[in-house]
């Protein structure tokens, strides 16, 4: 499927479609995707990927997000392999999100040190408290959250209903009280400097994110993983009013795709000042931002 009106995209956070890089790596995973996402596991080429990215004008920083629950050695390996395909496709692949165990500390900053000073395109950290065990205020995450303020680093902290573990008992230990907003802002008052994306939509505690984003101007917003037509009322109220300068697109590719993306964002009745916004323009402010 094709985004056909051409749109250009600015694609917060989407996965990998490649067989190494899938997001979900068991056949109970994959069972789980087809009763949650309505989807199911189809494997590309790292070239076949880049030529969706390519045919739907989409720039976009992918996620490793299952490297959160691996030995740091097995972890760099597929940090190489993320580098690696960027080398070879950086007109459609901007950069990377890395995801570490907190718990390894000073060795998991050298290693998103590491892989920063690869220099091949964007690096930045991303944060799945309900998926590690701790919320995103928690202190665990103070020397990352340091190293990432002082490198000019932005930080993408999930917020919200996770379809990981929906549906199994015990949620296969997904806590989402630990993607609540207000450890959001709790991070933004501790770190007043650190560029803060918030990953989601917010929903149960849509409310709270629309109040924590307004307060916090260091707070940005990325909408992967829903189509906006499922988005409150309250969310697509706001998007073209207040939040119109600080709402960003992310599509969750390969769960999600582009064509269905565009033309659901279409519906809502948005200018195209507003839908440029989304769809790649407050991006380009934020890293135009993280340059200066």
């Amino acid at each position: 499927m094709v985004n056909q009106k051409g749109t250009k995209l600015f694609d917060l956070h989407s996965h990998w479609g490649t067989e190494k890089g899938y997001p979900f790596r068991t056949e109970a995973e994959r069972v789980q995707q087809e009763k949650t996402w309505r989807s199911a596991a189809k494997y590309v080429t790292e070239e076949e990927m880049a030529d969706t990215f390519r045919r739907n004008k989409v720039k976009v920083i992918l996620d490793l997000g299952f490297t959160k629950h691996l030995p740091l050695e097995e972890v760099k390996a597929y940090h190489d392999y993320a580098l690696e395909t960027q080398r070879r496709f950086p007109d459609v692949i901007y950069g990377h999100w890395l995801q570490l165990d907190p718990r390894t500390g000073d060795a998991g900053i050298a290693e998103l040190e590491r892989c920063r000073q690869a220099k091949v395109g964007f690096i930045g950290l991303m944060i799945a408290g309900a998926s590690v065990g701790f919320a995103a205020s928690d202190s665990i995450y103070d020397p990352f959250y340091q190293f990432c303020t002082e490198a000019k680093v932005p930080v993408l902290i999930l917020v919200g209903y996770t379809g990981l573990g929906a549906g199994i008992r015990g949620g296969r230990g997904v806590k989402l009280e630990l993607a609540h907003p207000r450890y959001l802002d709790d991070v933004a008052i501790r770190f007043p400097d650190l560029e803060i994306i918030a990953g989601r939509s917010a929903w149960p505690w849509q409310e709270e994110m629309i109040a924590v984003l307004l307060h916090k101007p260091n707070i940005w917003y990325e909408l992967h993983g829903w189509s906006p037509k499922y988005f409150t009322d309250s969310l697509k109220r706001d998007i073209p009013r207040r939040l119109k300068d600080r709402v960003m697109f992310g599509a969750d590719y390969p769960m999600f795709q582009y064509e269905r993306l565009v033309a659901d964002w279409e519906t809502l009745g948005y200018s195209r000042e507003v839908l440029e916004k989304v769809f790649y323009k407050n991006a380009e402010t934020l890293f135009a931002r993280l340059k200066q």
